[in-house]
């Protein structure tokens, strides 16, 4: 069907030109084609395409409704086989595609391209680096990470449907005063013990500790001052400050593996601040030389952003240590001289856009060419029904805790429907919905907007959900497979789209076609939202298509082959959307 459309764009600017052509000599020439906007009119029998004709009213001296008329009529009148008809809607040029040709486009297009549908060529030769989750190694992932985790893995997989050569990194914020906190409760609570002693999962033993200090600090203020003392022994690299650094820190990370693996989620390169600090302290200490920043009498140094409507901003504290900027300085620079980009994606929440604006802006102060091609994708807060959550105080929900939940609800909703036996592994399958209800819930907003993350709401197999998008896939492949069953009764079938005559089916052919446009706009606006809005759309109207029109009980078996060519390609498209929502498609449920 997008061939169509392309045909029509091409139709309606060949009439444009022909009314160009018309005028005195001396006219003015058209917009460029590219200004030529095609839109969906707002209801259906409106027709399939709307060309407004407002852009071009300055050339042709005539009323937008004017020129709509004009060019209907042109292509009325010119006798030739055009894929559907036109007519003039006010200053809209409104297209009705011929549904035959249609149904067979969209439907031929979709079964031949199969996983490869949807994607384009928007962004190739586009390198682009995407950096998301970056946990601390004092704690393990907890549900806020799972919202950056589903963006970062989502965006950088929709990128490359638009062919981008995309380099997922993980920064691991492994040093600072947060580090050393646990490391200190660790030493005064610890016993030596490990996790494995403990029986706790590696992450979440560092975590505990880190609650400790909290519950420690308030009674005991001169905590606070022990914790920055063994920050500093730590970058003196005092030898038995590294040592415990070093095996807590693997701890944490080989606990967050565990959850990265579970989820899904994956990473090209690793970087660890602990290897990249210093050579931003480096290029501050040049910068302070070159007179582009300024030194404190405490001997910090600093950055004055006030022309740039920010404001002072510490770079390097007075002791000489450095603060989170200092580290991201020097890790950009690593990372562009490591594979060089065209486009640095940070995913990191909302809460952090001013470090961004600041961290930009000393780059393009110090030199960095690429500074202007860095993009912060910023994302709202994940809380509670009950308020804001808080690592120090435990108030956190963890994330392997969240999936387990959502495990054990979705096991709960499969056997409240009476369906453990159509599932092959009751414990996979519930593992996949519980990561699908996450994902798409966290996916589905807006990523600017906040979220109050609901278990129970999230794990319903009905509504705006994951499980209701997973369970239609899984009826869809249900179909499929009783019609293979007995496909001999259906032999003599053949695909006739002109059979296709229910509302629903030319609304389906329409979504088919649309998915490669949404994936481009998802990409532009590097929001996975855009298509998971579409997953509903379809689904919510697949099911109402298949609750009142059945696909196999037809007499007719050109009917049938019909429906289950169609059928098949929204099968097709919604696996296809999945994958870069990094939805599991449940062949069963």
């Amino acid at each position: 069907m997008n061939r169509l459309k392309d045909q029509w764009y091409a139709v309606v600017w060949e009439k444009l030109k022909e009314l160009v052509e018309e005028l005195p000599k001396g006219h003015d020439s058209l917009p460029s084609r590219s200004e030529m906007i095609v839109e969906r009119p707002p209801n259906s029998e409106m027709g399939d395409l709307a060309f407004p004709m407002f852009p071009f009213a300055r050339v042709l001296k005539r009323s937008p409704n004017e020129i709509a008329e004009s060019v209907a009529q042109r292509i009325g009148s010119s006798g030739a086989p055009y894929p559907g008809s036109a007519r003039a809607d006010g200053a809209y040029v409104n297209i009705s595609y011929a549904k035959e040709q249609a149904f067979q486009d969209a439907v031929d297009t979709v079964i031949k391209q199969g996983g490869k549908y949807g994607r384009s060529k928007r962004l190739n030769g586009q390198r682009i680096m995407c950096e998301f989750s970056c946990p601390n190694t004092n704690k393990p992932l907890h549900i806020g990470h799972l919202r950056n985790d589903a963006l970062g893995e989502s965006v950088s997989r929709i990128l490359k449907a638009n062919e981008a050569e995309v380099l997922k990194v993980l920064l691991i914020n492994d040093r600072g005063i947060h580090i050393c906190k646990s490391m200190l409760a660790y030493q005064e609570f610890g016993n030596g013990r490990d996790p494995a002693e403990a029986g706790v999962k590696p992450d979440h033993f560092v975590g505990d500790y880190y609650v400790k200090y909290d519950q420690w600090a308030k009674e005991n203020p001169e905590v606070e001052q022990k914790a920055r003392e063994l920050l500093r022994k730590w970058e003196k690299g005092d030898p038995e400050t590294t040592a415990l650094w070093k095996k807590m820190n693997q701890w944490a990370v080989d606990g967050i593996q565990e959850t990265y693996a579970r989820t899904g989620i994956s990473f090209d390169r690793t970087y660890f601040e602990s290897d990249t600090y210093l050579s931003g302290r480096d290029e501050i200490i040049k910068g302070l030389e070159g007179g582009i920043f300024y030194k404190k009498d405490d001997g910090s140094v600093w950055v004055d952003l006030t022309d740039k409507n920010l404001d002072h901003k510490v770079l390097l504290r007075g002791d000489g240590t450095s603060v989170y900027i200092t580290q991201d300085i020097g890790t950009a620079i690593q990372r562009h001289k490591d594979w060089p980009f065209n486009r640095l994606i940070y995913v990191v929440a909302s809460e952090q856009n001013y470090h961004f604006k600041v961290l930009f802006q000393v780059l393009e102060l110090i030199g960095v060419p690429w500074a202007k091609n860095l993009h912060h994708l910023a994302y709202g807060m994940v809380d509670l029904p009950d308020g804001k959550m808080k690592s120090r105080e435990g108030t956190v929900v963890d994330a392997d805790d969240l999936i387990d939940e959502l495990v054990s609800l979705a096991k709960g909703e499969i056997r409240d429907k009476g369906r453990e036996g159509e599932v092959e592994d009751l414990d996979a399958t519930a593992e996949k919905i519980a990561l699908g209800a996450i994902n798409y819930y966290l996916l589905q907003p807006a990523p600017s907007k906040d979220i109050t993350f609901i278990p129970a709401r999230s794990i319903s197999f009905t509504g705006n959900t994951g499980p209701y998008l997973q369970y239609t896939g899984a009826r869809i492949s249900s179909i499929l497979r009783k019609f293979q069953q007995r496909e001999g009764e259906w032999s003599e079938g053949v695909f006739r789209p002109e059979l296709l005559t229910v509302k629903e089916e030319w609304e389906l052919a329409k979504h088919l076609a649309d998915y490669p446009n949404r994936v481009i706009q998802a990409a532009v606006e590097l929001s996975p939202s855009v298509l998971a809005g579409y997953a509903y759309e379809l689904s919510k109207t697949f099911n109402s298509y298949y609750h009142d029109n059945p696909v196999l009980h037809n007499e007719d078996p050109n009917l049938v082959v019909s429906r289950i060519q169609l059928v098949k390609a929204v099968k097709q498209v919604l696996s296809n959307c999945f994958e870069l929502l990094a939805i599991p498609f449940l062949e069963r449920m």
